[in-house]
């Protein structure tokens, strides 16, 4: 199928600023099972230079430049998407001990991954969550991160929050509430404590009544054999072809769609507007 996005972010100022360099995270990430059929990107003011390069992680990144003063800033980006069918468990684990937890990386990866192993999120009440998870799904690595995702689904109340910080995982653990970003950096708290590698994603998500119109985040886990795939607590299920992603971390606070700022004694308006069809 053909998904096409639009989105569009306008920052209103009381007086006139000037710009610093922004930088963007709208340009989708590359898969296997999706291919970027056309992509464009409105900016007002008109900047004077814009560069399109790949972050430290491999994620597109459009840096703005702007050389004259405003009241506002627009940004738009409008993209055509082809994603197709995937069967997302279509994989072998190997070495084939990893499809048990707890494990081992393998040497000439481990290295790779130390960002995504990082435990600072995690606690002693996370950690004895995810054994318990882990638990119930007899150690198998490929269940306990679907009975993860399907809890945090099933047992969770969803809660829309557009700006500030993702809570930490044990506040949402404890709560029982959040939002998707909320739920993300649980479930890579939870992951890490196990020893897997984990990344917070951003992107879209195509046919939820209830995240059509919002960015939506999830995390991504590495598996040997398999790679980085993608699980949804917020929709307790894995990722499959309705998800575009448009940025993964090692850390869930570096990817929002627009970062800058700006110069002048002004206060600011943010308004944003998602839509994504099939065509």
């Amino acid at each position: 199928m053909n998904l096409q996005v639009k989105h569009s972010l306008r920052y209103e100022y009381d007086k006139s600023v000037s710009l610093d360099p922004h930088t963007l995270y709208l340009y989708p990430r590359a898969y296997p099972h999706q291919k970027v059929l056309d992509y464009t990107l409105t900016l007002q003011p008109e900047p004077f230079k814009v560069v399109r390069n790949v972050d430290v992680e491999g994620n597109v990144q459009q840096i703005i430049y702007f050389n004259q003063p405003t009241d506002q800033l627009l940004v738009e980006a409008s993209l055509v998407l082809s994603s197709d069918e995937v069967n997302v468990f279509d994989f072998v684990l190997f070495p084939f001990e990893t499809k048990n937890i707890p494990f081992q990386y393998p040497e000439h990866i481990q290295k790779y991954l130390a960002p995504y192993l990082n435990r600072s999120d995690v606690t002693s009440y996370v950690e004895q969550f995810a054994r318990k998870m882990a638990y119930d799904a007899q150690w198998e690595t490929v269940p306990f991160l679907m009975a993860l995702s399907r809890y945090m689904y099933e047992h969770f109340t969803y809660e829309v929050r557009e700006v500030g910080d993702a809570h930490s995982p044990e506040t949402t653990l404890l709560n029982r509430f959040g939002s998707c970003r909320d739920y993300a950096r649980l479930f890579m708290a939870s992951c890490r404590s196990l020893g897997l590698a984990a990344r917070f994603v951003s992107g879209y998500l195509y046919g939820s009544p209830q995240q059509e119109h919002e960015l939506h985040a999830w995390a991504e886990v590495y598996l040997p054999g398999a790679g980085w795939r993608g699980f949804d607590p917020t929709e307790g299920k894995a990722v499959a072809n309705h998800h575009i992603s448009l940025g993964a971390s090692a850390d869930y606070d570096r990817l929002a769609p627009v970062m800058g700022t700006f110069r002048g004694m002004a206060t600011s308006l943010l308004t944003t507007e998602v839509s994504i069809t099939q065509v």
